[in-house]
């Protein structure tokens, strides 16, 4: 006799499902799609999938699976998930909904905590970060395997991120609510990002690079009774800018979704803000060669923001 077909590990990544709003112990949360995606805050076990031993992807859930349940994020989705007592970081798929109470960021399955290297006894301090994998990373997981782990995260960068946690550490459902990525944040109209940055001076790439006057040209020949020239007028040009924010590299260090959170990062790497959508991004440049935009990784990670990347120059 045949036997029962078992389900198969692999399920290929479709397109991304969102749902619909939901609310939790009065905190409503709206699924959406953010492209950056970087919270701290605490995880929790999931013993199950939230729909009866399977994910809301429809996958049957698998304890053993490197896994995931996040409340906003679109499914699957792929995040870096940092235990911040040990600086451990491991690459996580999310598949399902929840955690169902307020006061933790994500669940994950007992796979993925077993991979962390942390205890299942309690909530654990954590941050995720939505990252884009490569394929083989992404069909390890579907695969219910593991991909390689990532560097450590240094020290002085874990003490900026748990200095970010809630004051006291959940045991009870409903304590602090966490902040959902939902669009009830009033979406500000997108403004250039010079005003934002220009308010920093110091910051010299912050602002396109002036154009260099043109020399004054001589005074007139005038007779000896004239000795003074009007030496005022050659400093009464304004230099015009020049568009040197297009094209080339800019190195990212990171994207919130407060704009005081972003300035304050772009004051501590020296960078500079600019708005996105629902999004304030701190970047700096731009560099004109990837090579040179090195330089800013290395600045960015100097003052603790190791995760900078270099990208194209996307400025208009």
């Amino acid at each position: 006799m045949a036997q029962p077909r078992q389900p198969a590990a692999m399920v290929a990544d479709g397109p991304a499902l969102l749902g619909a709003p939901f609310t939790v112990n009065g905190t409503s949360y709206t699924p959406a799609d953010p492209v950056y995606y970087d919270e701290v805050g605490y995880a929790g076990v999931m013993a199950d999938g939230s729909q009866s031993g399977a994910t809301a992807t429809g996958e049957a859930f698998a304890a053993s699976a490197i896994t995931a349940a996040h409340k906003t994020l679109p499914l699957p989705s792929y995040v870096e998930v940092t235990a911040l007592d040990s600086g451990k970081t491991i690459l996580v798929r999310v598949n399902d909904r929840g955690p169902m109470r307020n006061d933790q960021l994500i669940a994950l399955s007992p796979g993925a905590i077993a991979q962390l290297g942390v205890s299942d006894q309690g909530p654990v301090a954590v941050r995720v970060r939505r990252v884009n994998p490569p394929e083989q990373e992404r069909a390890a997981l579907r695969g219910q395997g593991r991909a390689a782990e990532r560097l450590e995260t240094p020290a002085n960068l874990l003490k900026v991120l748990r200095g970010k946690l809630p004051a006291v550490r959940p045991a009870m459902p409903a304590a602090a609510p966490i902040r959902a990525k939902a669009p009830a944040t009033p979406v500000q109209s997108v403004t250039p990002a010079k005003p934002v940055a220009t308010k920093r001076p110091g910051a010299d790439f912050d602002q396109a690079a002036p154009v260099k006057p043109p020399k004054a040209a001589p005074p007139a020949v005038k007779p000896a009774s004239s000795p003074k020239p009007p030496a005022p007028k050659p400093t009464a040009t304004a230099p015009s800018p020049a568009p040197a924010r297009k094209g080339g590299y800019v190195v990212q260090v990171g994207a919130f979704s407060a704009q005081a959170r972003a300035e304050a990062a772009a004051k501590n790497v020296g960078g500079r803000v600019e708005a996105a959508g629902k999004l304030w991004r701190v970047r700096l440049g731009p560099y004109p060669t990837q090579q040179a935009a090195q330089a800013g990784v290395r600045s960015a990670a100097a003052k603790g923001f190791e995760n900078a990347r270099i990208m194209a120059n996307d400025a208009q």
